[in-house]
């Protein structure tokens, strides 16, 4: 086997690990979460959870999650430059980060528990 074929092998190989790693991580996030009836709860109550992706305490509450994060009502308000404000949340007036907003339209900023989103939401929480 000639310098050029081996070198092409390896990096084949490489591809096709990056792709297989890519490809699970993918297929692990749209896995089932524990708390999916929870956030979907979340979201047809009409609450919204404003945040930025640069945001650690917006991470935080994400984490708080799991799996069930990709069914929150999760609003992204950085641009992804991360310099900027999205119009949504300018025009919602939107001047911290994690902000959530509940049914009765009132709004709280700050990582909070599961606990204190079942109530403020009317969703059952279960631990």
């Amino acid at each position: 086997m000639n310098k050029k074929t081996k070198s092409i092998l390896i990096w084949a190989g490489i591809v096709a690990a990056v792709v297989v790693i890519i490809a699970v991580s993918v297929l692990a996030k749209n896995q089932p979460g524990e708390l999916d009836d929870f956030a979907r709860c979340i979201n047809q109550s009409g609450a919204k959870f404003y945040g930025a992706f640069w945001c650690p305490h917006c991470q935080d509450q994400k984490e708080m999650f799991g799996n069930s994060e990709r069914l929150l009502p999760y609003i992204e308000c950085s641009t992804p430059s991360g310099q900027g404000t999205t119009s949504e949340c300018q025009q919602a007036g939107i001047e911290a980060y994690p902000t959530w907003q509940w049914p009765d339209a009132s709004r709280e900023t700050g990582s909070l528990s599961l606990d204190y989103i079942a109530g403020k939401t009317g969703c059952k929480f279960n631990q």
